[in-house]
């Protein structure tokens, strides 16, 4: 990793009244900022700190006692939108942090702060040098590195000490859950290319009841997740459905009581991670090496890129590790209605050996799973 940079390198830069982070990202990534804004909050504790999100980002950020304002913007912004934030963030704040390298980032951080930390490509890449003639301190993230190590550069540039807290969305009414221990599945994430097999998440629910344990299935509003949702747990009828019924606070609260979650590369195996529930996350084409999730108190190890069942704190993390594995593609065929291997080919077994674990059951499968596997793999137990 670089050396951080000076702290003079902000000018003598005094203490912010007012600070912004730009975070132009996806809900899973907007919630891995929170470390980063905790930071800001114990470097600055007489400093409001505002966030940039796209629309629809203040949810996961909902109740964060570290944030003034969550400023959103919708992800394609007509050319009066854009005037319009433009004018709502002109010179507005002391000291922006920018999480992001690309050109919109880099542009609303120019305009709205009179100091601006930023992230920027390395040397030599496009866009590279106005993007670091735009900031007082432009830093080119580490690479092969988790995302939290890039926020802790950022920190490190500011003098100021990193936290590693993830903070959950709070406050609002409690969710319903069950009486008895349960475990929490949230089988679908935004891309075809992230989804394990039906089959196998049939399965899975199966062992679990078999485990002593009541199965809350999660999911968004969204009309096609719940269409998918219903032909999924159309023949379990003893799952309980919470899809499109809570809102984030609420889900963190869930979480926060379950016995084991098990869910995909999505923002809710990070709200898992982060609520300190015992989390088992299956990962396909992405590397959790760049964007695993957080496990409580921070990596004391990166995650390595690929590997069958790795374990960092409360969090597990469950691969099929082809060779190819992890490609950083978009799945099989290259889209995101993709297919991938990986996944598809990812045993029940091997699963509920990390659950197994999770539950403090040991880490191997039951004799009568030995051989179950998702329909379609060639990679058996």
């Amino acid at each position: 990793m670089p050396a951080p940079a000076p702290v003079n390198a902000l000018r003598g830069m005094r203490e912010p009244g007012r600070v912004l982070v730009i975070t132009l990202r996806r809900l899973g990534d907007v919630l891995l900022t929170t470390p980063l804004i905790r930071t800001l909050r114990r470097g600055y504790p007489r400093a409001r700190i505002d966030v940039l999100a796209f629309r629809g980002g203040e949810r996961i950020l909902a109740g964060n006692p570290d944030i003034g304002e969550v400023v959103t913007m919708p992800e394609r912004p007509t050319a009066r939108e854009t005037a319009a934030l433009i004018g709502r963030l002109w010179r507005r704040y002391d000291l922006v942090v920018s999480t992001q390298s690309g050109d919109r980032p880099t542009f609303y951080a120019l305009i709205a702060g009179r100091y601006r930390v930023g992230l920027v490509p390395p040397a030599g890449e496009t866009g590279a040098r106005w993007k670091r003639r735009a900031y007082h301190v432009a830093i080119a993230p580490a690479p092969d590195t988790h995302r939290i190590a890039h926020f802790r550069q950022l920190t490190d540039a500011l003098g100021l000490p990193f936290v590693p807290d993830l903070v959950c969305p709070q406050g609002g009414t409690a969710g319903p859950v069950p009486r008895a221990p349960y475990a929490v599945l949230h089988a679908n994430p935004a891309y075809r290319y992230k989804r394990w097999t039906s089959e196998g998440w049939r399965a899975l629910a199966r062992a679990l009841a078999e485990r002593g344990l009541a199965v809350v299935a999660t999911g968004g509003p969204d009309a096609a997740e719940r269409s998918y949702l219903d032909d999924l747990w159309a023949e379990e009828p003893a799952v309980i459905r919470l899809d499109g019924r809570l809102d984030w606070p609420q889900l963190a609260g869930v979480l926060a009581g379950a016995a084991v979650y098990i869910g995909v590369d999505t923002s809710m195996s990070h709200l898992a991670a982060a609520a300190g529930c015992p989390t088992v996350a299956l990962y396909g084409p992405t590397s959790p090496r760049l964007i695993g999730p957080l496990p409580v108190g921070g990596l004391a190890e990166p995650w390595a890129p690929s590997g069958t069942i790795q374990q960092r704190g409360n969090v597990q993390v469950v691969q099929n590790p082809l060779p190819c594995l992890p490609c950083e593609k978009l799945g099989c065929a290259g889209h995101l209605d993709s297919y991938a291997r990986c996944l598809d080919d990812l045993s029940v077994r091997q699963v509920l050996q990390a659950v197994d674990r999770a539950l403090g059951r040991g880490g191997e499968a039951p004799a009568q799973l030995s051989g179950l596997v998702a329909p379609g793999s060639s990679n058996g137990p």
